[in-house]
C-alpha cells in the first residue's frame, strides 16, 4: 500500500474512532478489544495506532505478565476482571485469556484438563459478559512463517525493539506446526457465541486499516465523520462462518 494513501485513509479512520469514542462516553458503552495472535504478529503496532488520538482518561491498554502464585491458585478468568472497562470506556487487551489455548497449551504451562476444561468455559463466561452489555470484539492476527521469522530477527537485531524479546520468542518457529494446530482449534471451538475476526498481517498497513474499519463497522454510533469500507474478506475474515477457503490462514 502507498505510504500516502495509508497515511490519509488512517487519518480518516482515526477520526471516526474519535466520533466512536464520543458515542461510547456518551452512551455510556462498554468496550472490550481482544488481540491475539503469533509473537510479531502486529498487535503492537496495531494497538497503537488504536489509542493513538483517544482520550487517555477513557482508553486503557492492557497486557499482563506472567500469572502471580496467587493467580495461578485463583479461577483462571479472574485476573482479567479488574481490568475490564466501566461504562464510557474502551479497553484493549494484548493477549488475554485465550493464553490458555494458545502459549500455555503449546508450551506446557497448563495441564491438558485445564486446556480441556478452558475450551468449555470460555463460551459460557463471555456470553455473560454480552449478555451484560459488554461490546466484545475479538481479533487474531495471522502472520506467515516467512514473515514472522523476519521480524523476531529485527527485534534481534534493532535496539529499539529489543524489548519486546521473550524466551517464547526463542521456539516461536520451531513450534511453528504446534501453534497452527492450536490455533486452528481455538478458532473451530471457541468462536460461536463471539466470533473471531481473523485477520492477514503480513501487509501491516493493510493490517491496522482492516482492523480499525472493523471495529466502526460494528459499533453504529449513528454515522461516522469519514465514509468506512467495506470489509475485504481477502483480509478479514469472521471465523467460524467464513473458513471455507483453508488457504486463507497461514500454515
Amino acid at each position: 500500500m502507498d505510504r500516502d494513501v495509508y497515511r490519509e485513509q488512517l487519518y480518516q479512520a482515526q477520526v471516526n474512532l474519535v466520533d466512536l469514542q464520543r458515542f461510547v462516553i456518551a452512551n455510556e458503552k462498554r468496550v472490550l478489544v481482544i488481540f491475539e495472535g503469533r509473537d510479531a504478529s502486529g498487535k503492537d503496532g496495531t494497538i497503537k495506532r488504536i489509542i493513538e488520538h483517544q482520550s487517555p482518561r477513557e482508553t486503557r491498554t492492557v497486557a499482563l505478565g506472567k500469572p502471580s502464585d496467587r493467580d495461578r491458585a485463583s479461577w483462571y478468568f479472574q485476573r482479567w476482571i479488574p481490568y475490564f472497562p466501566a461504562e464510557g470506556e474502551i479497553v484493549l487487551f494484548n493477549r488475554s485469556w485465550y493464553n490458555r489455548a494458545g502459549v500455555e497449551k503449546v508450551m506446557g504451562f497448563c495441564t491438558d484438563t485445564q486446556y480441556e476444561h478452558f475450551l468449555g468455559d470460555v463460551g459460557p463466561f463471555e456470553r455473560i459478559l454480552t449478555d451484560d452489555g459488554l461490546i466484545l470484539l475479538k481479533y487474531y492476527l495471522d502472520v506467515s512463517k516467512s514473515e514472522q521469522a523476519e521480524r523476531l530477527e529485527d527485534r534481534r537485531q534493532n535496539p529499539l525493539k529489543t524489548w519486546k524479546i521473550s524466551p517464547i520468542d526463542a521456539v516461536a518457529l520451531e513450534k511453528w506446526n504446534d501453534y497452527s494446530a492450536a490455533r486452528n482449534r481455538m478458532l473451530g471451538t471457541t468462536g460461536h457465541h463471539v466470533p473471531w475476526r481473523v485477520v492477514k498481517s503480513d501487509n501491516k498497513r493493510a493490517l491496522r486499516l482492516a482492523v480499525i474499519h472493523d471495529i466502526l463497522r460494528s459499533i453504529d454510533c449513528g454515522g461516522y465523520t469519514h465514509p468506512v469500507p467495506d470489509r475485504d474478506t481477502n483480509i478479514l475474515r469472521y471465523w467460524p462462518g467464513e473458513e471455507a477457503d483453508s488457504d486463507f490462514l497461514a500454515s
